[in-house]
């Protein structure tokens, strides 16, 4: 960007008087939220994450309709399925009619009585690594490095694709019901009653998009995502999902050149465009979530945290001390989001040092979804020593490690000195000696 673009654009985010204006306020941060997040869409890496999950989506897709078949067939509304895909796929006119034929020809081939364990088990995991290849997309928009357990997966999966078609095709079928039921029809004759059923008519289907994007941007990503910002996001989301499928009715479906051009497979071509841009859409939404709920970080353009040595090294002592209290006395156990309101850090910073202490085997995770913080062994076991020593070496690997430098003997002397001398002016002191 150029310079003086760039000279404004900050002017208008970061220095811009507000005053009391609540209005003038709710603009500003708006345009913070989608700075930041054409931004991101300006590094490259959403696209390429939304490349990513079309691959992956053209793989899963049969498994994973297959799955939800058998769970709606549960609840007695399997025959919305059709309807429900073509209602997804509507954006590709007869084309769209076409591929939802030809998906649902394919659910009706799999037999999951005749596949057996192995079969059913590979179907499964089909279609969990559908849904890992999106959360790992998610945390990566939310900058979170750390991926749920085992027993969080299967739960956390299971949610989302159980619950998530269900919503899908209750809300197509709450619409197709609404469209055709009579006692609608005899009340859309009466006015006012005829204008507000309209109305509504054209607002549901809005309404239940939202809802479901903001299910799945509060779900999907491993960490807690505020309703708030989950609902902002998907606002954002569902009004991108129906300004894209308008246009691409438009100006590609409609388009004979792509039939010209790539013959059968236009078709196919064209559905993968359209999941790659619905997989843009849900991307762009989770990072206006992740940017409405961590405004500080859209300031950052390297979304780097940069923690000094002293800074690290206090903090680590800090949390060290709080958890080790709390544990002393019986309290209740600190969390990350606790601890980042007493320490006033961010949760970013905080967690490079909590990871590194629970990496030195000096922290322990327990509770609900291993939140809840505890030392990994006795206090009079922990020194202030290995507490610094954990905090100095974070980030170190087998690769990356001081002995690596070529220094000279003298250099390597001294630096061995101020070991020992830190080593000697912290003797004997442990952690239950700050407690």
């Amino acid at each position: 960007m150029h310079p003086f673009l760039q000279e404004k654009i900050d002017q208008l985010l970061w220095h811009t008087d507000t005053g009391n204006s609540k209005a003038k306020a709710f603009v500003i941060r708006a345009l913070r939220i989608f700075y930041g997040t054409a931004r991101d869409l300006s590094n490259g890496l959403p696209s390429l994450r939304a490349m990513g999950l079309v691959y992956t989506t053209l793989l899963s897709i049969v498994p994973l309709l297959a799955v939800s078949f058998s769970v709606l067939k549960g609840f007695g509304v399997h025959n919305q399925l059709q309807p429900a895909l073509n209602t997804v796929l509507e954006p590709l006119g007869d084309k769209g009619l076409v591929i939802s034929q030809q998906i649902i020809a394919f659910v009706d081939n799999i037999k999951v009585g005749v596949l057996g364990a192995v079969g059913l088990a590979v179907l499964i995991f089909t279609v969990l690594s559908l849904v890992k290849k999106i959360e790992s997309a998610f945390n990566n928009t939310w900058r979170i490095s750390t991926n749920r357990n085992l027993v969080q997966r299967f739960s956390n999966y299971l949610s989302v694709i159980l619950l998530g078609p269900v919503l899908l095709f209750a809300s197509a079928g709450l619409t197709a019901s609404f469209n055709s039921s009579s006692i609608v029809n005899k009340i859309s004759g009466i006015e006012p009653f005829g204008t507000l059923l309209l109305l509504a008519g054209e607002t549901v289907p809005y309404l239940l998009t939202a809802a479901l994007f903001t299910f799945i941007f509060v779900l999907v990503p491993n960490t807690r995502v505020k309703i708030r910002s989950a609902v902002y996001g998907a606002v954002v989301a569902t009004i991108l999902w129906k300004i894209s499928g308008a246009i691409f009715t438009a100006f590609i479906v409609n388009s004979t050149k792509y039939t010209a051009i790539y013959s059968g497979f236009a078709i196919l071509i064209i559905f993968m465009l359209w999941i790659y841009v619905s997989w843009l859409i849900v991307l762009i939404g989770a990072s206006v979530s992740y940017y409405h709920q961590n405004p500080d970080r859209i300031a950052d353009s390297s979304q780097v945290i940069r923690l000094s040595c002293r800074l690290r090294e206090k903090l680590a002592l800090a949390v060290m001390e709080l958890i080790a209290d709390s544990f002393h006395h019986n309290k209740k156990p600190w969390r990350l989001k606790t601890l980042a309101r007493e320490t006033g850090m961010s949760e970013s910073a905080l967690k490079l040092v909590l990871d590194a202490l629970q990496h030195a085997g000096l922290l322990i995770t327990t509770g609900k979804n291993d939140q809840d913080y505890l030392p990994a062994t006795s206090l009079e076991n922990i020194t202030l020593e290995m507490i610094l020593q954990a905090a100095r070496s974070a980030e170190e690997g087998p690769l990356l490690k001081p002995e690596q430098v070529h220094a000279s003997q003298q250099l390597d002397e001294t630096l061995a000195q101020l070991d020992s001398a830190l080593s000697a002016s912290l003797a004997g002191k442990t952690l239950k000696d700050l407690v």
